[in-house]
């Protein structure tokens, strides 16, 4: 059984950056380093790569792998590609705005999509940050026997294009 997330990992430019946006700016602290030389299956990683860890309050992390000499396109991602969802209280997202207004920061919102508040940012590397907040009936949004999350489903998978419908 599947208890909760412990971690999510993706690729940096830089683990100092990084750092800096995620623990300086956001207030995730960095609670783990590994520099990886070699991987568990033996295989040599070339120069190295450091693997970072910043942790959220429920004890799961945003992990970051800097890789010096593997090759990978770093790129602005658009939200609908890939971005990060954390959950903040209300009262943060307005902080938070003013905070990344006031350094210069990218900064986007607040967009109220009727079970969460968002504000959002871009990290060093192109990815979206989104800071959520929710709001009354947020629970109610996201309970499937509520929301006919399921039929809708069905429906989108019966409705687009390009699908072959044949049984």
């Amino acid at each position: 059984m599947i208890k909760g997330l412990h971690h999510n990992a993706y690729r940096c430019r830089d683990s100092e950056e990084t750092r800096r946006f995620y623990e300086d700016f956001l207030g995730l602290p960095l609670v783990h380093t590994l520099k990886i030389e070699q991987t568990k299956t033996g295989r040599a990683t070339g120069v190295g790569v450091l693997h970072t860890f910043f942790q959220l309050d429920d004890g799961s992390c945003l992990a970051f792998f800097e890789a010096p000499d593997m090759p990978f396109e770093f790129k602005e991602q658009h939200d609908f590609d890939l971005h990060i969802a954390l959950e903040v209280e209300p009262d943060v997202l307005d902080r938070m705005l003013a905070k990344g207004k006031a350094e210069g920061r990218e900064v986007r919102g607040v967009s109220d999509h009727h079970f969460i508040r968002s504000i959002y940012f871009r990290d060093p590397n192109g990815y979206v940050i989104e800071l959520a907040a929710k709001v009354p009936g947020q629970e109610s949004a996201m309970d499937p026997t509520k929301n006919g999350a399921r039929r809708k489903l069905d429906e989108w998978q019966a409705a687009k294009p390009g699908i072959s419908r044949a049984a």
